[in-house]
């Protein structure tokens, strides 16, 4: 009897050892319920080298919210991918900010939890940022990539607050070009974008770190990048507006000066991701370039 159930504990052991290890939330964003429904024809960024780093289907209140590609050695998201909800643009609710339990545990049903108003388990530190990691930063804010005034549903805007979904932003950049970016995305795609609008929103790194306790914590951005697809929008929309369809990206300096944003094709923010981050020359954010199907001939509209 003992000799028949080893085979199960070796093999149950082993998988325990390298799941914790690698800490990975879920294998693939399409094999979770709905976790793909924030992606673009269910199918995140392709090209980058994401063997040690973490797919989380953020899960609030028992249900996928978003998706983010999260590095835990540098303990910030390398991307957030959401849909867009349209929205008044009001002002923030003081939601309390929350951690993934599962990068550094197993059990657990996957949602996101607030911070323990006591003591943190170390292992918690080991794999992503806590809030000390931020509390004596002056120089930066903690910046959404998924914003809050991108969703219009409470639950969706709480899980906006989960520090796997902020980086830190110079102040500057956080509540002046990078907010008014967001903002005029959010009143064009309200606007202008009839269907569902799927925004990735990412950053580059070069190894500038927050420190706390004299040790490597969080990974300061240098760049900070987003891209929409929207193929059904108004194709009565101004030429200006209409140029900005199906897709458009933006790329900025996290900065205190010189952190204009400028916005830019995708295939444009997509040339220069492979010169500053791990991926390969297949990277490509949307899905066939989020082609826009073409509307239908006016004969095709008549019926027989």
């Amino acid at each position: 009897m003992h000799l028949s159930i080893m085979p199960v504990v070796l093999a149950l052991t082993i998988w325990l050892s390298v799941h914790r290890g690698t800490a990975t939330v879920v294998e693939d964003f399409n094999h979770v319920e709905r976790c793909k429904d924030s992606l673009y024809m269910g199918t995140p960024p392709r090209g980058v080298n994401d063997e040690k780093l973490n797919k989380i289907c953020q899960r609030y209140a028992d249900k996928p919210r978003f998706v983010t590609l999260y590095d835990p050695k540098k303990r910030i998201p390398v991307y957030s991918a959401y849909t867009f909800k349209k929205t008044e643009g009001d002002r923030r609710v003081d939601y309390p900010w929350m951690y993934e339990p599962q990068l550094a545990e197993l059990d657990g049903n996957g949602n996101m939890m607030p911070f323990p108003t006591g003591y943190l388990h170390m292992k918690f530190e080991d794999s992503q940022a806590v809030l000390e990691d931020y509390s004596d930063v002056v120089l930066y804010e903690r910046g959404h990539l998924n914003p809050d005034q991108h969703q219009s549903d409470p639950y969706d805007r709480a899980a906006t607050y989960t520090l796997t979904n902020v980086v830190p932003e110079i102040r500057e950049f956080n509540i002046g070009p990078w907010r008014q970016h967001e903002e005029s995305i959010r009143v064009r795609l309200n606007n202008f974008c009839r269907g569902t609008a799927y925004i990735v929103t990412g950053v580059v790194t070069t190894g500038n770190m927050i420190r706390r306790n004299n040790q490597d914590r969080v990974a300061i951005p240098e760049d900070v990048w987003s891209a929409y697809c929207c193929t059904d929008y108004d194709r009565n929309s101004p030429h200006n507006v209409r140029i900005r369809f199906p897709t458009q990206a933006a790329l900025a300096k996290n900065a205190k000066e010189g952190n204009t944003v400028h916005e830019l094709p995708v295939q444009d923010l997509e040339n220069f991701l492979k010169t500053r981050m791990d991926v390969d020359q297949n990277f490509q954010l949307f899905y066939d370039n989020c082609i826009s199907p073409s509307p239908l001939p006016l004969y095709l509209h008549h019926t027989i």
